[in-house]
């Protein structure tokens, strides 16, 4: 079972960060979600009517990845924190990407509380998962382009095996490798903020959220949390 681990570095530039791990065993992608499917589109409506709108980089909690983002040399305007991308893609096109029944869940979380979210097929990790600055020297294929190889900048801040690179620039992009797809029956889902003062109590409702839309799916799931207090956890 594979740990998840933040660097004493990671947490002393960004000391208020708080990450959900929840991590479901026995998953069952391949049947109906309907409890997803529904909160799907429950947000859907809710944008069609004005009554809701996904959290902008005007919003405090996408603003602080843009200042993070930033500060490890990435332009958040061209290279955007996931839950900014995601929301930008509904409040344009009305809708949200159906990809499978586990990644519909955890974007529908995500965008619905305003965290990056992003998860990862726990068989195709190898060793520990890191979350680090790149040294430069790492690979990454990203989701979608399995020929491709790229290598983070020196300082990126990256989630990483002893394989490579399983995030680009802390939550931009997931890699093609530990993608969840229908088939993947042991998964290890993050929902993160930076601010865990003023939005723990947001991130552990939206850890609660996942948790409930897995439980219906699989045959055991856990919520561990990642700190500067208690910087590892095992999957």
């Amino acid at each position: 079972m594979p740990a998840f681990r933040l660097t004493p570095a990671i947490t002393d530039a960004f000391p208020d960060t708080l990450i959900a791990l929840v991590t479901a065993t026995g998953l069952r992608g391949r049947e109906s979600w309907p409890h997803t499917a529904v909160a799907v589109e429950e947000l859907e409506q809710q944008l069609a009517d004005g009554t809701w709108h996904p959290a902008d980089e005007t919003d405090p909690r996408i603003e602080a990845w843009h200042t993070a983002y930033r500060s490890f040399g990435t332009n958040p305007r061209r290279i955007r924190p996931s839950v900014d991308a995601l929301g930008r893609r509904l409040a344009k096109k009305g809708a949200l990407p159906r990809i499978n029944p586990a990644v519909d869940s955890y974007n529908a979380v995500s965008v619905r509380h305003g965290l990056p979210a992003g998860a990862f097929d726990l068989d195709n990790v190898t060793g520990d998962v890191v979350i680090r600055h790149a040294d430069g020297t790492e690979s990454f294929t990203p989701l979608g382009e399995p020929d491709t190889i790229e290598n983070p900048k020196p300082g990126e801040i990256i989630y990483a095996d002893t394989t490579g690179v399983l995030t680009r620039h802390w939550n931009h992009r997931d890699a093609h490798r530990t993608r969840v797809t229908e088939d993947s029956t042991h998964v290890a889902f993050v929902l993160e903020t930076l601010h865990a003062t003023r939005d723990g109590h947001l991130l552990k409702t939206a850890a609660n959220e996942l948790q409930d839309l897995l439980s219906l799916h699989t045959e055991q799931t856990t919520v561990h949390y990642l700190s500067p207090a208690q910087p590892q956890a095992t999957a």
